[in-house]
This record gives structure tokens, C-alpha cells and sequence, in this order.
């Protein structure tokens, strides 16, 4: 029996001349952080592995419910200290290295709402390397201590709600320091390299910058960072945020003027929903599942709906929105990368390649977005309650003659076998009835149904359904059809639930948190490759110019309403209807 070893974890790594690390062979493609290997003491001493590739163990019995809900407590944690040493993609003990990461935009609320949390609740759980260190850099003049008091506003003890957290926040921030400088002034970034130095403290260097700034510096500050505060003997990774541009033309410039300093491979854009729990769970619930693997085309779907809403609206950053919109914010990136984890064939391997391989020939095989197969819309003023909620344009950030859509229904096809015909329904608005994000998957009707007559004509409610949803109380269900208890043939139609908070004793980690470690590793697979964002950019480009050139009235629905009437037309244009509008909910 083959044992897989940890080397993958502990690898050494080596760096060339300009700060960039070749990366060891790797001895089987399977990335460790996906293989649970367990000690000899952990809890499956006694599993017997029979021939025929069955499992069975010695289980002594229990004893009363407390034993009960201890065990489970034990077997359903989610990510421990023990478990992010084997999480680390190098040795987090290694006194001959360290981890310098750099929060450019360090004043801004991305940051001090989501990274400075993340990488507190990564150290709480053991997760960050033994050296490491934050920076923030940041135009705001700013003292080490006034950096640590801000930060300490926004840390939160969540994490099983365990002891100790003062002192661990404590210890956190004795670790974190500031430094004032222009984005787009080498002079202060090799001031910055000073400071980095002093506390790597001769050891191998390695720096992650996290660009939490507007994308029209991402340039200069990359420029800058690279020719003065990189590394000169370890690795140096950027983590963009989006946007990644407005259009295919600005995203190549985006490109094309990064890449001048950095290679692609030291690039991490980053779309944090592809850090969420349920959308990593995607891959695991098709491939890894019998039952849903050979149902995954069209022969067996008859739709898929992608469906984002917020329930509130642009609160004072109409100004930034404005300049987007709905589709590039939403619709261009959160659930175009979805829609490509959902579709993509079966990879070769779990390499990060290999998967974004698969997605771009998803991307590349989808039909060009017609402007008839895509429904605008823009929330206005509502009075509900007595309370009146404002209009997009109320906004003072926002101009009056604005025709940006705060709502976006599209219809889109991939041209492939597996997915010919299929529509995948995507759907995305602010200031709607409710918040949410989920994917959801409805099934063709049973052919020659014997129970037809007990549906009557709607068969839409005897519909086998997947729902997946991302956010929030994350859970997965399947909608099935049964008979109602009874002397008489009533059905029902109820759902399989897998409900998180139920089945798992532990919190979820925010996304960012997964994709903040990942960086650290070098593990890119949840990041978008420049090819992924050329095919998404292709698919929206020319609708979103065609919307502006004939500036498309969008239609205006309420605040607090369930969006644009339009969109129900839409997917009636297919056959369908919204799932997320059921009775079941």
C-alpha cells in the first residue's frame, strides 16, 4: 500500500535571479491540502480497508448522547491548528525564512473590514508561517501604534468562540507596522524595503503585496514595488482586486502594463467568491458524487440559474458604482466564474492548470451574449412601512441622468455536447427583497410521469431541483417528490437538506481567509489566469458597449420589490421560471 508523504508541505523552495521561486517537481498532482492523511492516532485506528475496496471498522459502543455529541464535534471540525500545518505549502517552522506581506491601501475599508481579519483569523488558527510580518502602506499619515488601534477595531474573536483570543490578538499585532508613501514613488517603496528587511532579519524573503487600491494605480504601485520592495531571494506575489477593467480593451492594458514588471505567474487577481465555501464545494459535489456526475449535462438538465440579490443599495459608493454597473461588478466576474466551476469538464487533475483549463474552454465555447437576451434595470424610490427608501439616482454621488443598471437578468449558451440548448439564467440586482446568492439546478420532467395527474398542468412543481446556496446560512438541497402519509395518493414535494450550521460544529471561514492563504502558498487555482479574463471580457464586451451606444433605458422597478418584470420574461422566453420566486420558499 503506496503512503503519500508530506513533501509536497515541506518543500524547499529556490528563487532565480529576479525574486521569482521555481518550484519543486512535485511528486503526484493532487495538492496535499486535498489529502486528509491521518495519524495513527487519529480517529480512524480501527478502519479495516477489505479487498473489494469497502470500509469497515471496530466501533465501540456508545455509551450515552454526551459521548455522542463529542465524537461528532471531533469528526465534523472543520480547519484546526493541527490541520493548517498540513494547509501551509512550506514549512511554517522554518527559521530560515519568512513572509513579509504588504496591505497597500492599508486606510481603506476593504482592508480593515476583510484582510486585516482574514490574516488575524489565519494566525489564530495556526495557519501563517512562525515568521511572518504585516506592513500597511497607505498615503494617510499613520504611527505603528494608530495603524495596531485601527486594526484591533475590526478583529473579531469569532473562531469557536475559544479562549485566549485577547492574548492571540495581542501577539497579532505587536506583528503588524506601518509605512506612509505615494503609490507611485519608488523612493518610498524602497523605503518600505528598509523597513522589511530589518524584520525578515537576514532570513530568505519572501513578500506578498496585496493591492487593496483603485485599479488606475495598480500600475504605478506595481512598478514601484517590483523595482524597490521585491524580494531578492525568495518569492514575490501581488494579489490584485477587482476590477480588472471596464471592457476587453482596458482589461488587455490592465494586463499588458503589469506584466512589464511581474510575470503572470506571480499575479493573483482575485475574485473572493471563489473563495466561499459552497462554490469550493462545487467540484467535490459533482466529481466525487455517482449520483450527480452522469446527470450533468443536458440530457438530464433542463436549466441552471445563477442568482446574486442585496437588499439594500449603493449606500455612498454610487460614485464608484456608477462607473460599473451591475454587469461588470456582478455578472462579469462572480457569476460568469461560477457558471465556468459549474460546466467545466472533468480536469486531468486538481492542479491549479489543469482546472483553469477546463474553465477557459467553458468561456471560449459560449455563444456571443445577445443584447435581446439581457434585461436592465434600475431601482427607484419606495415607501413601504412608512419608511421611504431612496432611488438610485438620489444618490449624491450619482448623476440624475444616470442609466447605469442596478439590475441585470441574461440569458447565456454554451455551445458544447454536454450543454447544447441548455440556458443558463443569470441574475443579479441591488436594493431587492432580499439578500442571498445561489446556484440552482432544475432537472427535465420525467418522461411518461405516472403521477402527472397528481401535479395537474403545472409540472413544473413535480421539477426535480439542486439548489446550492452560496449565502447566506450556506446549505444544499434536492427537491424531490413524495407521497404524503395518508390512506389517499397525495404528493409533496420536499427537500434532502444538508444545512451547514446543522451538520457542522464549525464556523465557515470568510473567504478571503482561503484565498489569503492560498496566496501564501503559491496555490492558484481559486485566481483568475489572464486567458480566463480575456474570454469573460469577450462574452460581455460587446453587449455592454451596445447598451451604452443605444443608452438603454433601463426599467424601473421599486425599491424592496423583486426586480424588473423584464427578467420574468426572459426566462419565460425559455421555458422557464425563476426558482429563487417558488412556493416552497
Amino acid at each position: 500500500m503506496a503512503t503519500l508523504s508530506s513533501s509536497h508541505c515541506t518543500a524547499s523552495y529556490s528563487s532565480n535571479f529576479n525574486g521569482r521561486v521555481q518550484h519543486p517537481t512535485k511528486l503526484f498532482s493532487v495538492p496535499e491540502r486535498f489529502v486528509h492523511v491521518k495519524s495513527p492516532r487519529s480517529f480512524y485506528q480501527n478502519v479495516v480497508l477489505s479487498q473489494d475496496g469497502s470500509v469497515s471498522s471496530t466501533i465501540a459502543p456508545i455509551e450515552n448522547d454526551t459521548t455522542l455529541k463529542k465524537l461528532k464535534d471531533g469528526l465534523l471540525s472543520a480547519t484546526s491548528s493541527k490541520e493548517c500545518e498540513n494547509l501551509v505549502g512550506f514549512d511554517g517552522n522554518d527559521n530560515n525564512s519568512t513572509v513579509s506581506i504588504t496591505v497597500v491601501g492599508a486606510s481603506g475599508d476593504l482592508a480593515k473590514k476583510k484582510i486585516f481579519p482574514a490574516l488575524f483569523a489565519l494566525y489564530y488558527e495556526g495557519c501563517l508561517p512562525e515568521h511572518f510580518t504585516v506592513f500597511g502602506y497607505a498615503r494617510s499619515k499613520m504611527t505603528d501604534a494608530e495603524l495596531r488601534t485601527m486594526v484591533s477595531r475590526t478583529l473579531t474573536c469569532r473562531i469557536d468562540k475559544r479562549e485566549n483570543c485577547d492574548e492571540k490578538m495581542e501577539q497579532f499585532l505587536k506583528r503588524c507596522f506601518y509605512h506612509s508613501g505615494q503609490y507611485d514613488s519608488e523612493q518610498n517603496f524602497s523605503e518600505l524595503d528598509k523597513k522589511l528587511k530589518e524584520h525578515e532579519a537576514g532570513r530568505v524573503s519572501n513578500r506578498l503585496f496585496y493591492l487593496s487600491i483603485p485599479p488606475n494605480i495598480f500600475i504605478d504601485a506595481v512598478k514601484c514595488a517590483s523595482s524597490s520592495a521585491s524580494s531578492a531571494n525568495g518569492w514575490t506575489r501581488v494579489i490584485v482586486e477587482k476590477p480588472f477593467g471596464r471592457d476587453s480593451e482596458s482589461s488587455a492594458a490592465l494586463t499588458k502594463g503589469l506584466k512589464q514588471y511581474i510575470e503572470e505567474d506571480q499575479i493573483f487577481r482575485i475574485d473572493h467568491y471563489l473563495g466561499k465555501e459552497l462554490v469550493e464545494n462545487l467540484s467535490v459535489l459533482r466529481f466525487s458524487n455517482l449520483i450527480f456526475e452522469p446527470l450533468w449535462s443536458r440530457q438530464y438538465i433542463r436549466n441552471v440559474q445563477f442568482i446574486f440579490s442585496e437588499d439594500f443599495g449603493t449606500e455612498g459608493r454610487g460614485g464608484y458604482f456608477d462607473n460599473y454597473g451591475i454587469i461588470r461588478d456582478i455578472m462579469q466576474n462572480h457569476l460568469l466564474q461560477i457558471l465556468a466551476l459549474f460546466a467545466m469538464e472533468t480536469p486531468v487533475s486538481l492542479d491549479a492548470e489543469d482546472i483553469r483549463n477546463e474553465k477557459v474552454k467553458v468561456l471560449r465555447s459560449m455563444k456571443p451574449l445577445q443584447l435581446n437576451d439581457v434585461v436592465t434595470g434600475q431601482y427607484k424610490s419606495h415607501t413601504k412601512g412608512g419608511v421611504t427608501y431612496p432611488a438610485y439616482i438620489d444618490d449624491k454621488t450619482v448623476p440624475k441622468d444616470s442609466l447605469t443598471p442596478t439590475f441585470a437578468a441574461a440569458a447565456l449558451f454554451i455551445d458544447n455536447a454536454r450543454w447544447d440548448g441548455v440556458p443558463f439564467l443569470m441574475k443579479a440586482g441591488k436594493a431587492l427583497h432580499t439578500k442571498g446568492a445561489e446556484i440552482r439546478v432544475q432537472f427535465r420532467h420525467v418522461p411518461g410521469n405516472l403521477y402527472n395527474r397528481n401535479f395537474g398542468t403545472d409540472l413544473d412543481r413535480a421539477t426535480n431541483e439542486l439548489v446550492i446556496r452560496v449565502q447566506p446560512d450556506e446549505a444544499i438541497y434536492l427537491k424531490i417528490n413524495n407521497k404524503v402519509p395518508g390512506l389517499g395518493m397525495r404528493l409533496d414535494s420536499s427537500n434532502l437538506n444538508l444545512h451547514y450550521a446543522a451538520r457542522y460544529s464549525k464556523e465557515i471561514p470568510d473567504a478571503y481567509e482561503r484565498l489569503l492563504l492560498d496566496a501564501i502558498e503559491g496555490e492558484r487555482r481559486l485566481f483568475i489566469r489572464s486567458d480566463e479574463l480575456d474570454a469573460a471580457w469577450a462574452l460581455f464586451t460587446p453587449v455592454l458597449k451596445e447598451l451604452e451606444q443605444k443608452k438603454i433605458i433601463p426599467e424601473y422597478y421599486p425599491y424592496g420589490s423583486r426586480g424588473p418584470v423584464g427578467a420574468h420574461y426572459l426566462a419565460a422566453k425559455y421555458k422557464v421560471r425563476w426558482g429563487d420566486l417558488s412556493i416552497d420558499r
